[in-house]
């Protein structure tokens, strides 16, 4: 009869050469969430910049394959494996992970939806996989030419990112704190299209020069123009979400008249306008 951690690394092996079909490229990870084959440089005298092609086992996400005979030789060469990652950013998928922390001083599910209607961006339906801890794993699909970086808590708290050069505990790992699952209804679905906008969040912001290019006078008119444009159901949010732009560049207490006369030819009142621009102010740490 196979051990208990035997039949972990056989169902780890199973699961990952299930994900490689789909075109997700894994390797093998121990109980601590770490890859299960260490660097075959670690007792080099030297540094060593080593990706993989010194041709032996060890090198983290350089490794991961989507090959199901190198896969099973990752797996042979680490026994005690019992889960698998799965490599972001390489193709075809190029996935993204937006993984929702569950620590008690942080709402993590709260701070993306407060994301969201700040950029007017909806998460489509996509794979969520749930963690022991009770957190959740996003999965995404990024395009090929953006290189999304790996970050803790930047895009807000409780709310880290795995991107190029990182991985996620594939569904169906056992850890020492428990099992990842894929949630109820999302297995069979293939990464979703990471929304536009949040995708421009999670990149490296740019340099100033480049920010430069935009002129505030030109940025201006245009969440004005965005105000003006809304119609009727559209008016607040979009009005809220043109006072948030304005208040994060730095041009909120001018803009706010403005601003109050954009939303009163749409057909909201002074009052009502002030209201949600104050709100604006208070979202983005700003006094009213």
């Amino acid at each position: 009869m196979a051990t208990p951690d035997r039949q972990a690394t056989t169902l780890a092996l199973a699961h990952a050469l299930s994900a490689a079909e789909r075109g997700l490229a894994v390797i093998p990870l121990s109980r601590t969430k770490l890859p299960a084959l260490r660097s075959p440089h670690r007792h080099d005298p030297a540094p060593t910049s080593c990706h993989g092609e010194c041709g032996r086992f060890g090198h983290g996400i350089y490794d991961a394959s989507t090959d199901p005979a190198r896969i099973r030789e990752l797996f042979a060469a680490a026994p005690w494996a019992t889960g698998y990652g799965i490599a972001c950013g390489l193709p075809p998928h190029h996935l993204i992970g937006i993984d929702l922390d569950t620590k008690a001083e942080t709402d993590s599910s709260a701070a993306l939806r407060e994301l969201a209607l700040r950029h007017l961006f909806t998460i489509p339906p996509t794979v969520v996989v749930l963690t022991p801890s009770g957190g959740r794993h996003l999965w995404l699909s990024g395009p090929p030419d953006a290189v999304v970086p790996n970050s803790a808590s930047r895009l807000a708290p409780g709310i880290d990112i795995r991107g190029a050069g990182g991985y996620l505990v594939g569904p169906g790992s056992r850890t020492r704190h428990g099992a990842y699952a894929a949630a109820p209804g999302t297995a069979h679905l293939a990464p979703a299209t990471c929304p536009p906008t949040l995708l421009r969040l999670l990149l490296p912001p740019p340099r100033a020069h480049q920010r430069a290019l935009v002129t505030t006078e030109a940025h201006s008119r245009g969440l004005l123009q965005f105000v003006l444009a809304a119609h009727e159901g559209q008016r607040n949010t979009r009005l809220f979400w043109a006072a948030c732009r304005a208040y994060e560049d730095g041009i909120g207490p001018a803009l706010v008249d403005p601003l109050v006369e954009a939303a009163r030819s749409t057909g909201l009142t002074e009052h009502e306008a002030r209201a949600t621009i104050a709100s604006a102010a208070r979202l983005t740490g700003h006094r009213p």
